[in-house]
């Protein structure tokens, strides 16, 4: 089936004069979930990052260090997977012209992945369109949200993006990211099976004046408001027409997700300043409100994920990987509140949970062994937060080796959670301290330890994180993970991810913990625990009981006092 796919792509490589055709993850949205997943069904690759690079000789799959195992096992048949890192495109592939789709390329990926090495050459029309079929779900509306919900109007909001218009001398600012344009106008939608995006683009002047471009069909009831009516909508092939009305003048542009094609349509006629779309920035910053909703979040949460926890640890029949997820879904259906999970689930027993964003399938799916460690990360869309949480879980006595793995990675999780946020301010800083203890037995971790999240949006978000590379200082109200881990491929992995948030008391900044789920103790190495890290689990567990044990039954509570 991919090799039928494959042969039909290349008929088109000849007419069009090209060596090659490029395939992102993303769609025009440049959101992490796909509405189409082209990536995938050229090259059978389903994890939330990767690039295919079909050339008239070979197929290339390009992926990062958190897919590469998933990428040999998916789609190692018919392409050769290459770490983008250390073999980026530029690299690897010499005296090729390349196609690709300018309107799911942005100009600051073309030249991160090719560096001018490579001629590109602009194919509007998308080339793999024409080889699968992508069919759209025309029953997906947008709605709007509460001021009581959000804590603060689409006007104040726009006043503030408006002001920095102003003091950056620009006229106008293209608003290409969904969940910004969801932040804006307090609007969510359903065009993402894990986030409530509302697929749009907004035009924002200086002068207050918004165009907001969308399917009308789904539309609906935003239109009837003061901040937007009908005569301030558009169709997105009204796009061009609706640009080239405006004057002359400056346009902030966002390099993450306007596309290489209005970026050279805005480029024509007006100066692009080299600043980003400040919504990015306002949006980290949760208000009190939107904390107090995502604590709420949590607590369903919570509790769904200890009783998961107990059930797991405690079930004698033969289980599989589908079988866990669906349980878990099971307990967070039964709060009122939740819609949806935040992200695939990510449930692997044994050698499964070494692969960093592992999805089970029928064909693939591992039966749960009392000898293995199962790690599961699942999250979910309540009304109103967004979740997400890693544990590990032991079924029987682990090895040695095991518990001081699993130990020194939960000591990098409580030293993230812990750190000193006017010494530590940024995720670089921090970073350092997760990555430690396993360090000083040489061991590491591939990914970053941490990702901002959204409120009621996308589960990853910015520009906040905490990596070896990212010095966004961390401020009051922005949310993060704290996820450190261990892979031994082929063996087991190791992951606990909490959520966290920067809050202010009389002594400053300070990480507090949103999630509330249980460590497992049977993996731990009470040894390697100082008396802080100790006085921390012994707090987190208190806490969890104290939440939760009156919605428990007796069994349930004695296992969960045993843990403090």
């Amino acid at each position: 089936m991919i090799k039928n796919k494959i042969t039909k792509l290349k008929k088109f490589f000849k007419q069009n004069q090209i060596d090659g055709y490029v395939i992102p993850k993303n769609d025009e949205f440049f959101s992490e979930f796909d509405q189409f997943d082209r990536l995938k069904k050229i090259s059978n690759f389903s994890g939330s990052a990767g690039l295919a690079i079909i050339t008239k000789k070979d197929n290339y799959l390009f992926v990062d260090g958190r897919y590469t195992i998933q990428a040999k096992n998916q789609s190692g048949k018919q392409f050769r997977i290459l770490d983008i890192t250390d073999n980026p495109p530029s690299k690897v592939l010499k005296n090729l012209t390349l196609g690709l789709d300018p309107k799911i390329f942005t100009t600051k990926r073309i030249k991160r992945l090719f560096a001018k090495k490579i001629k590109i050459k602009e194919i509007e029309d998308n080339l793999l369109d024409k080889v699968v079929n992508n069919k759209i779900n025309k029953n997906k509306k947008f709605f709007t949200l509460p001021t009581t919900t959000v804590g603060e109007t689409k006007i104040s909001k726009i006043k503030r993006v408006i002001k920095y218009l102003k003091d950056t001398k620009a006229d106008y600012l293209f608003v290409t990211a969904p969940e910004n344009v969801a932040w804006l106008l307090n609007i969510r939608g359903n065009d993402n099976p894990n986030s409530p995006i509302p697929n749009s683009h907004l035009i924002l002047t200086k002068e207050k004046k918004i165009i907001l471009f969308a399917d009308r069909y789904k539309t609906g009831k935003i239109l009837n408001d003061k901040t937007i009516n009908k005569n301030q909508f558009a169709e997105f092939n009204e796009i061009k027409s609706n640009i080239n009305k405006l004057t002359t003048g400056t346009f902030i542009i966002d390099s993450n997700s306007c596309s290489l094609f209005y970026e050279n349509l805005i480029r024509k006629k007006f100066k692009i300043l080299e600043k980003n779309d400040p919504i990015y920035d306002f949006k980290s910053i949760k208000n009190t409100f939107e904390i107090n909703h995502m604590i709420n979040a949590h607590y369903d949460d919570g509790l769904a994920l200890t009783r998961f926890i107990y059930w797991i640890k405690n079930n004698k029949k033969k289980i599989n990987e589908i079988d866990a997820e669906k349980k878990l879904e099971s307990f967070r259906k039964k709060s009122k509140k939740y819609l949806y999970p935040s992200f695939n689930t990510i449930a692997g027993t044994g050698k499964n949970g070494a692969i960093v964003h592992y999805r089970a399938n029928l064909k693939n799916c591992g039966w749960l062994n009392k000898k293995d460690i199962f790690l599961f990360d699942s999250g979910g869309q309540y009304k109103y937060g967004t979740t997400d949480v890693t544990r590990t879980i032991c079924f029987e006595k682990p090895s040695l080796k095991i518990k001081n793995i699993f130990t020194r990675v939960l000591k990098g999780h409580i030293a993230v959670y812990l750190s000193n946020l006017k010494k530590y301010d940024n995720g670089k800083k921090i970073d350092i301290r997760a990555r430690k203890y396993l360090k000083e037995v040489g061991l590491d971790y591939a990914h970053g330890t941490g990702h901002g999240v959204g409120f009621f949006l996308n589960v990853h978000e910015g520009p906040q994180s905490i990596s070896k590379y990212n010095n966004i200082k961390l401020k009051e109200g922005m949310i993060i993970s704290n996820e450190p881990g261990y892979y031994k491929e082929n063996k087991f992995g190791i992951r606990i991810e909490n959520l966290i948030y920067v809050k202010k008391n009389s002594k400053g900044l300070k990480f507090e913990n949103l999630t509330f789920a249980p460590i497992d103790i049977d993996l731990i190495n009470f040894k390697l625990l100082n008396k802080n890290e100790k006085r921390y689990l012994f707090k987190y567990h208190l806490d969890i009981y104290q939440k939760y044990s009156k919605f428990l039954n007796r069994k349930q509570k004695n296992w969960l006092a045993n843990l403090i």
